[in-house]
This record gives structure tokens, C-alpha cells and sequence, in this order.
């Protein structure tokens, strides 16, 4: 079983070019992967959260994910707009509690969220809350975050290739090529 680490780092080389700006952010991207990893395998729920300019991801990440293509068991992922459909009117603290409260409630507590987006952007908050989140964030450092710039003229195939290499990463995971232990 291969290293995680070394893992990305071969991938990511095999990729004839194409991923050659992530070498640079790897271990960024292996430390705040391996954790979701780590809790994918270990039967949670994952809870998507985009801000509205990456919803397009968020409809390619869910059509993706479970394909029958993918030759693997199929992942309980959700979008936080299918369990509250009003989740864009949450605007106070007290009201992301109770959308938090109702989600812990349905899942108990396997589940965490993934948000990818700007990090200034409210549907960010209630990710930021919880320690076991996984974040594709732009423009700020945070927590078990892979960090991108949201200015990036090439963000959207940033993006897309992050997803491709985060797929590989799952099926490496799921199959027992690579450690994920964190």
C-alpha cells in the first residue's frame, strides 16, 4: 500500500503536464484530502456546498461521482440545497444552528461538509463551523482547505482536474492502493 503523499505525487507527475501547478500545493492538497478520504471510507454522508458561480461544479460532482462507469460502490453524497431547499435565506448564526441541528439530527453526525467556493461567501459558514469539513477554498486559508485564487483565469479547469485527481484519489482509497491515514 502506497503512500498518499507519494501517491499524489506520482499521479499528479503522470499527468503528462496537465497538473504540473499542483506539485507546488501537494502536501496542501493530500493533508485536507486524506481526511475526507479518511471519512468517506469510514461510511459518512457528504453534504455539498457550493457558492452560486461554482453550482455548475456542483451539478458535475454530483452527475459524476456515483456513474456506473465507476466500477466501486456508490457514495452517499448530497446537495445542502436538496435537504433545505431555502438554505440561501439563512442568514443569522441562530438560523444556521438550526439547519445544523436538523442535518445532525437526519445523519447522526456521519456526515461533513464539502464546500467548494470563495471563502467570504455565506453558504461558507456553515462548513466553517464544523472541524471535519473539507474545503476547496478561494482566496483564504482555512482549515483542512485546499486554497485556489479566484482570479485564476484558468479556475474552472482547476477545478475540473481537482475533481478528476480527487476521483482517482477515491478509488485508489476504496480499492487499498494508497494509505489515507491521517
Amino acid at each position: 500500500m502506497q503512500d498518499f503523499a507519494q501517491w499524489s505525487l506520482d499521479t499528479i507527475r503522470g499527468e503528462e503536464g496537465s497538473l504540473s501547478w499542483l506539485e507546488e500545493q501537494r502536501f496542501d492538497w493530500t493533508t485536507a484530502t486524506a481526511q475526507a478520504l479518511e471519512q468517506i471510507l469510514g461510511g459518512k454522508t457528504i453534504i455539498l456546498i457550493t457558492d452560486k458561480p461554482r453550482k455548475w461544479l456542483e451539478t458535475y460532482i454530483l452527475s459524476n461521482l456515483n456513474t456506473a462507469m465507476q466500477e466501486r460502490p456508490l457514495l452517499p453524497i448530497v446537495s445542502i440545497d436538496s435537504i433545505y431547499l431555502h438554505f440561501d435565506n439563512v442568514n443569522s448564526g441562530e438560523m444556521i444552528d438550526i439547519v445544523d441541528d436538523m442535518i445532525s439530527l437526519s445523519y447522526k453526525e456521519d456526515y461533513f461538509f464539502w464546500y467548494i467556493g470563495k471563502g467570504d461567501d455565506k453558504r461558507s459558514d456553515i462548513a466553517k463551523r464544523r472541524d471535519n469539513s473539507y474545503f476547496w477554498i478561494f482566496d483564504e486559508n482555512f482549515h483542512n482547505s485546499f486554497t485556489l485564487k479566484s482570479y485564476d483565469t484558468h479556475l474552472d479547469v482547476k477545478l475540473l482536474q481537482l475533481f478528476r485527481l480527487f476521483n482517482a484519489s477515491l478509488n485508489a482509497a476504496m480499492f487499498g492502493d494508497i494509505d489515507v491515514g491521517v
